[in-house]
């Protein structure tokens, strides 16, 4: 009878700890009344980040269009603005019917990737990586097959690694840039050498790029469309991250490229937005203001502005500890950080992150949920007030030197 209702097998290999045993463990804590900084996920809204009232009228202005389902690739408005956002990039060749709206870039990774694979094909995926995307791999009978980006090299992927993980059954590789969790931000040259890899061995390009905007300091975003031409590139982005609307569940994909002989896919993807009838329809209606209006993430993430002086806070904070280590996060919403493990040699990321919670009362990702093979880093979000970040490294630092004194 205990296996009346065990679950698919289909699930043992995945995860996604980002919302996993640490962060149940950290509600039971607030049923408790122990209030708990909660560093694990990029959700701006609990941090005070609004979403662009321009947007929110949008949306409230168009609600009597948006009572009955539509077009299962979304609102032709909410796809044309999309498609201009391309062209202002430079990216040509693309209508509003190489546009697919989703309930999030999340839902969009699992369609395309279960429009394209058969079982046992393969996909190259960065490690460390947002995990969603080795699952959603895995989920849909591929094979994940992870490239190194090393902290040694900033993070960055090495070029002659990729090839020589590319075999037969390879069908496509995944770029996150600017990267979660790390923050690296990928040159031009480096973009440029996995476009033509691609191209060489038809792989279809997914390029997760919800971060597009929210660069730091000389950092430039290279949108990857811009550089695939012979190949397939599926562009993902939204308005979870650089327009704080993460509960509207807004995302697009974007394919480009090498689309003559891509409609058998399109088609697949075509269905499987069918079978789903539609995604939310009152967000889409957002999307043309958000692409078309102000971009008001480059005040918070230029010196003085919020996202930026968090990040500074983040940098202080490692610089003045002696345990930690980082490699300054270019993009994103996210710091990875390393622990030195020749001061601390037992340091278990997973033991560390329940013991800060249980103890100091903040709750962090460890480094092994994003798929990596070393144990010695966890990551933080830089979305709270500066003075909150200060107080979090001090607890940080704590428990560190307890582990210290203990060996």
């Amino acid at each position: 009878m205990t296996d009346a209702f065990k679950p698919s097998q289909a699930l043992r290999e995945v995860r996604y700890e980002i919302r996993g045993r640490l962060a149940a463990r950290a509600q039971e804590l607030e049923r408790r009344g122990y209030e708990i900084v909660q560093l694990n996920i990029g959700n701006p809204g609990p941090f005070g980040f609004r979403t662009p009232e321009t947007m929110r009228l949008a949306m409230i202005e168009n609600l009597s269009s948006a009572e009955g389902y539509c077009h299962q690739k979304g609102i032709f408005p909410a796809r044309e603005a999309v498609v201009m956002q391309q062209q202002d990039r430079g990216i040509t060749h693309v209508s509003a019917e190489h546009v697919f709206i989703g309930n999030g870039v999340s839902e969009l990774i699992d369609l395309t990737l279960r429009a394209l694979l058969d079982p046992g094909d393969e996909v190259l995926i960065p490690s460390p990586d947002y995990p969603l995307w080795t699952a959603a791999v895995t989920l849909n009978e591929g094979r994940a097959v992870h490239y190194n980006c090393r902290p040694a090299n900033g993070f960055q992927p090495d070029l002659a690694e990729i090839e020589g993980l590319i075999t037969e059954r390879t069908r496509g590789i995944v770029v996150i840039n600017p990267n979660n969790p790390t923050g690296a931000v990928y040159s031009r040259e480096l973009l440029e050498g996995i476009a033509r890899l691609a191209e060489q061995h038809k792989l279809v390009v997914f390029s997760d790029e919800i971060y597009d905007q929210m660069v730091y300091e000389d950092a430039e975003f290279i949108p990857m469309a811009t550089l695939v031409a012979d190949s397939l590139c599926a562009s993902f982005s939204g308005l979870s991250k650089v327009y704080r609307a993460c509960g509207y569940r807004v995302g697009w994909v974007v394919f480009s490229g090498e689309l003559a002989h891509a409609q058998p896919y399109l088609d697949a993807m075509d269905l499987l937005a069918s079978l789903r009838l539609c995604s939310n329809v009152p967000g889409q209606w957002a999307v043309q203001t958000a692409l078309g209006g102000f971009q008001s993430i480059r005040e918070l993430v230029r010196p003085g502005g919020r996202l930026y002086e968090a990040r500074q806070t983040v940098l202080d904070g490692v610089a003045a500890s002696q345990y930690l280590t980082v490699v300054p996060p270019a993009g994103s919403m996210y710091a990875f950080i390393g622990v030195d493990q020749q001061r601390l040699p037992d340091f278990d990321d997973n033991r560390f992150a329940m013991d800060l919670l249980e103890t100091h009362h903040v709750l962090v990702a460890p480094g092994t949920s994003f798929n990596t093979d070393y144990n010695n880093y966890f990551r933080i979000t830089t979305l709270p007030d500066p003075a909150v970040l200060a107080d979090v490294f001090g607890r940080i630092e704590a428990l560190l030197g307890e582990y210290a004194a203990d060996q």
